[in-house]
């Protein structure tokens, strides 16, 4: 199946993914939007592994005070550009309302994020592969 236009624009809407590596994604899925999600995914898990490795020295601090409770966040990147990308900062402030739930970090991981009903864990890596 031939890859369009249209399709790496409906991919690139629904993943949010890069228009080239929705191109690939397709090419490599003959134009299945689903099975390209999947492999989207699954490229995003790999980039995010390497990714883990390397030094974030720039990022932000974000915090959320409830009630009765505060969280403070720290959410790293490797440049100032990604931490002043509006989806990076959104993700910190959504993370630190959520750390208010949280016993721990593990706990925190395993919350399900309210935006997109993945995990944190995945949400973070979903926003890797997204943002860089």
């Amino acid at each position: 199946m031939a890859v369009t236009a249209a399709l790496v624009k409906q991919l690139r809407e629904t993943s949010g993914a890069g228009m080239m590596d929705c191109k690939k994604a397709l090419e490599e899925n003959n134009g299945h939007i689903e099975a390209a999600i999947d492999w989207l995914r699954t490229k995003g898990l790999a980039t995010a592994a390497k990714k883990s490795g390397r030094a974030a020295s720039e990022g932000l601090i974000a915090i959320n005070i409830a009630e009765n409770s505060a969280a403070m966040i720290e959410l790293n990147a490797e440049t100032d550009f990604v931490s002043r990308n509006a989806d990076f900062q959104s993700l910190a402030l959504n993370l630190a309302k959520l750390a208010n739930d949280a016993a721990d970090i593990a706990s925190l991981n395993n919350l399900t994020f309210p935006i997109s009903q993945r995990t944190v864990a995945e949400e973070i890596s979903h926003n890797i592969a997204k943002i860089g």
